[in-house]
């Protein structure tokens, strides 16, 4: 059923237990926020089953086609949170208990006066990057705005400070061909209109 794919926590007011969100609480879990149409969750959850993934997405359309499509796989570890982006990552999920924290083509808001409104501006995401990725974890970016990447290599730089437990991020180089990495339908739009794609990777030290 479709609704098997949708997951919608017992509480939204404190944080979720690990096993909360997938029975195999001890596989990898990977996070996609704003996935769009499911294209980018289904091809990681076909492709890497000892894996768990949770797609983050606020408009309603979006999560029931992501999870039409999880369905019709038949993909047991995969499933769509509906919910805002920022509180997911700032309140909702587990301490240290994401290995992959994807942001793909997010929205760029150009206007110099929305700057405020992207992710990688707001300081309760960038803490809540510190306090959900696990060590060793990653945060992995692609955008089509050379802009909104050089503002996020930028902002990054907050956590490139060591935290309380000396942990800092730090960019890695991450060729096209590194490793499998389906497309978004966002990437692929933004593609055949010319456009090129800037993508980053951090890596949370152990500490």
């Amino acid at each position: 059923m479709i609704s098997d794919y949708i997951f919608t926590p017992a509480h939204y007011f404190r944080e979720l237990r690990k096993e909360e969100l997938f029975p195999n609480a001890d596989a990898p879990l990977e996070v996609d926020l704003g996935c769009g149409e499911g294209h980018f969750i289904e091809g990681m959850a076909m492709q890497y089953p000892e894996r768990n993934f949770l797609a983050v997405e606020r408009l309603q359309g979006r999560v029931k086609t992501t999870a039409n499509r999880l369905n019709n796989r038949g993909l047991k570890n995969a499933k769509v949170l509906r919910l805002e982006t920022a509180y997911t990552v700032a309140w909702l999920l587990p301490t240290a208990s994401v290995s992959r924290l994807h942001l793909l083509c997010p929205d760029p808001w150009p206007k110099k006066k929305h700057h405020a409104r992207r992710l990688v501006n707001r300081v309760d995401f960038l803490q809540g990057l510190r306090r959900i990725i696990a060590p060793g974890g990653e945060f992995l970016l692609k955008t089509d705005d050379v802009e909104y990447y050089e503002n996020a290599l930028e902002s990054m730089q907050t956590l490139a400070q060591p935290d309380e437990a000396g942990a800092t991020f730090v960019a890695q180089p991450w060729p096209e061909d590194a490793f499998f990495y389906p497309m978004t339908g966002f990437e692929r739009h933004w593609l055949g209109l010319g456009r090129s794609i800037q993508r980053i990777r951090w890596v949370k030290s152990q500490g």
